[in-house]
Parts: C-alpha cells; structure tokens; sequence
C-alpha cells in the first residue's frame, strides 16, 4: 500500500481551523477545488462542519498526488487566511492567530511542503511523477493524467512502454502550454521541435540570457542540455522504446534505465510547467 502523501495529523490540523468557518464556506472551498462529498460515510467526530470535512476528505485517495493537489488548494485558502489574520495588528488575539498559522506551517512541513508566495509547494528535492501529478490536476489534463498512469504501471512490467510514453509526456506538455498561451501547434513536428518552440515561448533559450547575468556561461549550457533532454528521449524511444520493429532476438533495457528517462522527463515537465505558471 502507498504511504499517504498528506499525514493525518495534519489533515486535522486543517480541518479544526475550517471547524471556525461555516458550512457553506467549506463546502465552496471544497467545491472549487472539485473535491466529492461521500455524504453516505457518518465520520466519528462531533459537529456539523468536521464531519463535513471529513465527508470530503473521505472521498481523497491520500497516496495520489493528483488528488491531494486538489486538496492543497483548499489548504491555501486556510493558510492564505490564517496568515492575514497572524499579521494583522487590529486583531485582538493576533498572539493565537500566530500560534496557530505557525502550527499549520509546521504540519505540512513534516509531511515534505512548505507555505511560500500564498501557495503550498514541495520542499526543494528531485521532481517526481507525485510532483507532474500535481501539476496535471491544475491544468485539467486528462491526457497528462493518463500518461502518467501509464508510466507508473509499466516502468518495472514494460520499461520499454515507459520509455516511449516519456517521450509523449514532453510533447503534451509542449503542446498544453504553447495552446494555453494562444500558440496551437499545427501538423505533428518532432519531439525536438516542440521542446525548442516552448522554450522559445517561455523565453528560456539559451539566446534570451543577457551576458551581464551572473553565471551567464553555466545558466546557457543548463538550458542548452535542458532542450536537448527531449531529443535524447526521442533516440532512446527509437532504439528501446515502443513504436519501433525490432530485432525478434533484441534485449531491452532495463527497468533502472527506464526510470532514467521517467525521471528525465519529469524533471523537464515540472519545470517547463512551472515557468509557464510564473510567467504566463
């Protein structure tokens, strides 16, 4: 079984700051975030408004990063008010307000998240297909999600499967960005191609740093091997992947070298997405 990704005591640390708001309140925070009410579980807690969080929270599978992010979204709103009120110094009991806002901070920092710039991020690490979860659940991408399902279930049972969806990932992701920036792609250009439009749109090629930066010379080489990590999949895929004949006594490669390319893609992903949510 999957460890849970958001810890149950800090499940309730939020839901006892949200036991202060009323019922429509949480039910709307719920709502917006597309989160199902499973009005047919009776929760084992007192009161009207926890065992309303409780019926939602009920319907959230706690080991899938996409539904948590749903859930993170609700916990920013807690956070975004909790941390108004701990600064705010027309309020009378600003000490408690204080006292509780640190306490949430410090629940989801046990569980790997930190609070910054009014949202809930993953503390500094390597990306994860949990983190392209996330992501996928913001921008609605059903075929992103499915993608990365795909991914999970064969990476030890196919990484051949896994390889060539790595590959597909990047070009959804391309593609998802340059059509939420008004740029459609048109006809079926190369993995290669796509990648180099968005880092173009995004402004990350390597011609868009000035000289006067510091670090110049290191940021343009990490941006030139950033563009070409697509490329280097759209090889691998054509050599091991799935798509391609191949010789009926060929070996494939093995499930480490598949994680290298989930892992690759992942990382390129996450961060084409999160540059574009900063910048669009």
């Amino acid at each position: 079984m999957s460890e849970d990704i958001i810890s149950i005591k800090t499940r309730q640390l939020f839901r006892e700051y949200m036991v202060n708001w009323v019922l429509r309140e949480i039910a709307d925070a719920f709502d917006a975030a597309r989160i199902l009410c499973d009005l047919s579980y009776d929760p084992p807690v007192h009161g009207q408004r926890r065992a309303l969080v409780e019926r939602y929270y009920k319907a959230i599978e706690w080991s899938d990063g996409g539904q948590v992010a749903r859930v993170l979204k609700v916990f920013e709103s807690v956070l975004y008010e909790s941390e108004r009120l701990a600064n705010d110094d027309a309020n009378n009991d600003k000490e408690r307000s204080t006292e509780v806002f640190d306490k949430l901070k410090w629940g989801l920092g046990c569980d790997g998240f930190h609070w910054t710039g009014r949202r809930i991020v993953r503390n500094a690490g390597t990306s994860t297909l949990d983190d392209l979860k996330e992501v996928a659940a913001t921008f609605d991408a059903k075929h992103l999600i499915e993608q990365i399902a795909r991914i999970e279930g064969s990476i030890d049972a196919d990484p051949s499967l896994a390889i060539g969806t790595s590959k597909e990932l990047i070009e959804t992701c391309c593609r998802t960005i340059l059509s939420e920036r008004g740029q459609p792609v048109e006809g079926s250009p190369d993995v290669q191609t796509l990648t180099k439009m968005t880092l173009k749109e995004l402004n990350l090629v390597p011609e868009g740093i000035s000289k006067s930066v510091k670090g110049a010379d290191v940021v343009k080489r990490i941006l030139s091997n950033l563009g070409s990590i697509g490329n280097g999949l759209g090889e691998l895929r054509n050599l091991y992947g799935t798509g391609h004949g191949k010789d009926g006594k060929a070996v494939g490669l093995k499930p480490r070298h598949a994680r290298l390319a989930v892992g690759a893609a992942a990382t390129l992903t996450t961060f084409l997405f999160a540059t574009h949510e900063e910048t669009k």
